[in-house]
């Protein structure tokens, strides 16, 4: 108490402001109930059927594009987060069938093959059960009920393996904020997202059950200069203050050609991953992260349509957290 008779609270530290800071953003664009208490599939909720139908509309040239990265051992992973590039090894190959060491009849041979990758270690989902919010996920289960040793036993990324087909749209803010490229630590702003519509034109716009694709430019400045900081380094991104931008405009998924999809270094000193925080267990918003969107976007460019059908369902690992998926563009 002051000798003025108010009573004055301490004054918070800057991590207490950012703290408060995300936690309010958290409860601002929360969807926890909006799709009943046994919800798993969060905002892939706004895709219907009608939608998937008009996107089947927007292939007029039957042009194709994956946007996946190639899932080798040359790629960006350095150990972050445990992460390693998937590695590939055969088990059986053809000098096995030519020295008959195989066993098959009648002169039939074979090659057979392994994969071993963390499952986020290339072009991927993030699950809704990723990342958690003071030990919550999505929908407010207790994290402990949700990941277990087992896996995600209630919103594992099989769940939605069907889910993820519609109407996909890509922003070039490489091309249209920047020359080609945006520099590491560029925080995509709100503003920024108007005016790359903007300078699109009409197939930009976003509506409800969009699949966003965002391009960077980074992963064309990692193909041509190699992979850098690229895992776990400063990066393009979408700025903590777009979170309302993703909420207000109901989107489906959002997926990015960068590593962690927001702006790295982050705008706040001592956080890790806000943005995460707010999309992933409260808006309960699929992110998908590395994916190749250069010879997508030079299309795009090319005959100034940014839309298109989208079929990139992940691969359906029971229990998992997050999935590789080969992103299939139908111009």
């Amino acid at each position: 108490m002051r000798g003025d008779g108010i009573e004055r609270q301490p004054a918070r530290s800057d991590a207490e402001e950012t703290a408060a800071r995300i936690h309010t953003a958290a409860e601002r664009y929360r969807n926890w109930g909006r799709w009943g208490e046994d919800d798993v599939r969060g905002t892939l909720n706004f895709i219907d059927d009608a939608m998937r139908a008009h996107a089947a509309t927007l292939v007029r040239h039957g042009r194709v594009f994956s946007l996946a990265m190639k899932f080798d051992s040359t790629g960006p992973q350095k150990g972050i987060m445990g992460r390693g590039n998937p590695v590939h090894t055969m088990r059986e190959t053809g000098d096995d069938a030519v020295h008959m060491r195989q066993g098959f009849p009648h002169g039939i041979g074979g090659a057979d093959d392994v994969i071993f990758m963390p499952l986020q270690s290339a072009t991927h989902w993030d699950g809704l059960g990723h990342i958690f919010d003071r030990g919550l996920a999505y929908n407010g289960r207790p994290a402990d009920e949700v990941v277990v040793p087992a896996g995600d036993l209630v919103t594992g990324i099989e769940n939605v393996s069907a889910d993820i087909v519609g109407r996909g749209v890509l922003l070039d803010f490489g091309r249209a904020i920047g020359d080609g490229e945006l520099p590491d630590g560029y925080a995509i702003t709100e503003d920024h997202i108007q005016q790359t519509i903007e300078k699109q034109g009409p197939t930009s716009v976003i509506g409800r059950g969009d699949l966003v694709l965002a391009r960077t430019g980074q992963l064309s400045r990692c193909y041509r200069e190699g992979w850098g900081g690229y895992a776990g380094g400063d990066a393009p991104g979408f700025s903590f203050s777009t979170a309302g931008w993703l909420h207000r405009t109901e989107i489906a998924a959002v997926a990015t050609d960068t590593w962690g999809f927001e702006v790295r270094p982050y705008e706040f000193e001592g956080v890790f991953s806000p943005l995460h925080q707010v999309a992933i267990p409260n808006m309960g918003l699929t992110i998908g992260e590395m994916f190749d969107l250069e010879a997508l976007a030079e299309d795009c460019a090319r005959d100034g349509v940014y839309e298109f059908l989208l079929v990139a369902g992940p691969l359906p690992v029971t229990g998992a957290v997050g999935a590789p998926v080969n992103p299939i563009a139908v111009k």
